[in-house]
């Protein structure tokens, strides 16, 4: 193969750049061209739609990714949706190897009484609206009082914070005006955040927590029945300088009188969920006090509580979804595959399908942070290196081919110059506001700004 080697990457959120960037860098005795497709009009997947908008240092990993496709050597082809717009046998035609790196955007499922009634939701659906996704509605029912957040990792937190803070306190940010009006008008007093297990088990991150404490007028409150530390719990709180920190954090709250905030926002320990509980609405959210079981496990102890909510938000993680012609593994929610070279099914033994990789969450599950995704990209693409000389050769691998394809299906695309122009048109939104920016919501909204060539 004289002709450079051609590569399509399927999902432009930190996985698939990183991937991109680090095959564009990799030792090798070969020409690249590689081409990023993106089902929104805009890339950067859950930094841009999952990350709180009061997280602006978190978000600052899309200026090193901007950094990436500045250069000109990546093309971008957004609002291109994988299995309508094209699919896997169309990307062959074109590309002699595909990425997967779709990531997992869907909530996990909690297998509770109860957890379908009305004001019963997923996480992950309140975030894509308060980041303003574009496939999500413009409104979210804000009418409880009482809310219950279920899970004890980072999104919980984010989550519970949105809920409890005043919205007020969020115009610094990039919040768009409907989420801003949504969460001024929210009644909410109390949130309630339940984990199963014990302070020194948690997710949280040190960061995140502390930053909970500077939350104005929302008073913080542990409770010191649910400070259980066993063998197993010091002896990670000595080996582990981040659950140090978190338990500290959290034991100094125990010490810590409220202050008589208009919100609080409850942290609890060794509680696991049981039940949604309501008459065709939730009314209330019963839940089972755990005990440490000397192992870094916890076990039921019989004794139940029945909290009064009006609305439940499940943060137990993200799930990754099927794609069409790719095998899935429904039990784990991921593309089967051997690191990173995909399978044609899940099954024990099972062949390889010649020219198709996988990474990120899609590849190994919604776990672990940016470290972990570099890793992954780079794993995969070592393979994908030494699997050069026997991938299949796309049938029109020039790279115009594809603009014609995509052109002549009618596939209204965006490209890099129209991230930038998307970009500008929101800075220049919130300039007169005093804000970095302010989101374009709608599809159609972005699609538009995206032309705008100034």
């Amino acid at each position: 193969m004289t002709r450079p080697l051609r590569v399509a990457i399927v999902g432009a959120g930190p996985a698939g750049i990183y991937a991109a960037d680090l095959l564009t860098k990799a030792e090798r005795d070969f020409e690249l061209s590689i081409d990023l497709f993106e089902r929104l009009p805009a890339p950067f997947g859950l930094v841009r739609y999952g990350v709180a908008p009061d997280h602006p240092r978190i978000k600052l990993i899309i200026n090193a990714l901007i950094k990436v496709l500045d250069r000109g050597d990546i093309r971008v082809f957004g609002n291109v949706d994988f299995g309508t717009d094209i699919d896997l046998q169309q990307l062959q035609t074109f590309y002699d190897a595909v990425i997967f790196s779709t990531g997992c955007v869907r909530d996990s499922s909690l297998d509770i009484p109860g957890i379908d009634l009305n004001g019963s939701y997923g996480a992950a659906d309140f975030v894509n609206w308060y980041d303003a996704h574009p496939d999500y509605p413009q409104t979210w029912p804000l009418k409880a009082r009482q809310v219950a957040v279920i899970g004890n990792g980072n999104v919980a937190l984010d989550v519970a914070r949105m809920l409890s803070k005043h919205a007020d306190d969020l115009l610094p940010t990039e919040i768009p005006d409907h989420v801003y009006q949504g969460l001024k008008n929210s009644p909410v007093t109390d949130v309630h955040v339940f984990g199963r297990r014990g302070p020194a088990q948690v997710k949280f991150t040190p960061l995140e927590l502390r930053e909970l404490g500077h939350v104005p007028d929302v008073d913080i409150i542990v409770y010191p029945e649910d400070f259980e530390f066993d063998d197993a719990s010091m002896k990670q709180i000595h080996s582990n300088n981040q659950t140090k920190q978190v338990t500290k954090t959290l034991t100094d709250w125990t010490l810590k009188e409220p202050a008589g905030a208009s919100r609080r926002l409850h942290l609890h320990f060794l509680h696991a969920p049981v039940e949604v509980y309501g008459d065709g609405k939730v009314e209330g959210l019963r839940t089972e006090r755990m005990e440490l079981d000397g192992n870094a496990g916890v076990r039921g102890t019989g004794e139940h509580h029945d909290w009064p909510v009006q609305a439940v938000y499940r943060a137990v993680g993200y799930f990754g979804s099927p794609l069409n012609d790719l095998p899935f593994d429904a039990s784990r929610g991921v593309i089967p595959n051997d690191g990173g070279k995909v399978l044609e099914s899940s099954e024990p033994g099972a062949s390889e399908l010649p020219g198709v990789y996988a990474t990120g969450w899609i590849k190994r599950g919604p776990v672990g942070l940016i470290g972990h995704t570099k890793g992954d990209a780079l794993e995969t693409i070592s393979h994908l290196i030494k699997d050069r000389d026997s991938l299949p050769a796309a049938e029109k691998p020039e790279p115009e081919a594809i603009e014609k394809f995509l052109a002549d299906k009618g596939v209204d695309y965006t490209d890099w110059d129209g991230w930038h122009a998307l970009d500008n048109f929101e800075r220049s939104l919130g300039e007169p506001q005093g804000r970095e920016r302010i989101k374009v919501s709608s599809r159609d909204g972005m699609l538009e700004a995206s032309r705008r060539r100034n």
